[in-house]
């Protein structure tokens, strides 16, 4: 991770920020190097890269334990569906996903995403964005992710838009009519 650093550092200053005048503004890069540090000592930590003649994208994150610690915070019921997969252990938290600017971007990210679940065994992928970050929140939604409310955290004042990427037709079974998006962003508006 070490020989990395330094490019994901460079990935993540050049993918996708807040547009121009957006009030939102993502947190900087030693945040970011903070944040990396903390998730590579998570138990079953794992990253995928995509690259060319440079680095194009990557995604990371670890296993989420089954004992449902990381819904703490979820505002309402935790869908049953994703309650049980959470039990079963088929759940991956993407910590982040970094993807370069370029029209193939959405392919980029299907392929990365996808081989971090089918390497883990994951059904579904989990993740948490900042209800102020519209840009991350309209990528993802993009790329496939269903949102499913807000999460709050006890150690900090932002409200997270939890979403969930479904792997297969199966779990994209269990999972429909779970998702409502009034206002284009999930229960509750964006």
């Amino acid at each position: 991770m070490e020989g990395l650093r330094e490019d994901l550092v460079a990935l993540y200053v050049e993918s996708p920020a807040s547009a121009p005048g957006d009030p939102y503004r993502r947190p900087g890069r030693q945040n970011f190097l903070n944040r990396l540090t903390v998730d590579i000592r998570r138990p079953g930590f794992a990253m995928v890269i995509a690259e060319t003649d440079s680095l194009r994208g990557c995604a990371f994150g670890f296993p989420v334990g089954g004992d449902g610690s990381w819904w703490l915070g979820f505002d309402g019921a935790l869908p049953r569906s994703i309650e049980q997969l959470t039990v079963s252990g088929s759940v991956f938290a993407f910590a982040d996903i970094l993807i370069r600017p370029h029209p193939q971007d959405w392919e980029v990210a299907r392929r990365v995403q996808e081989r971090l679940l089918t390497d883990h065994q994951a059904s579904l992928g989990v993740t948490l964005v900042d209800r102020a970050d519209r840009q991350a929140l309209a990528a993802l939604r993009s790329w496939g992710w269903l949102d499913i409310g807000e999460l709050r955290r006890p150690a900090g004042a932002a409200t997270y838009r939890a979403l969930v990427l479904p792997l297969g037709e199966r779990t994209t079974a269990r999972l429909e009519g779970l998702v409502t998006m009034p206002g284009g962003g999930g229960p509750g508006g964006a």
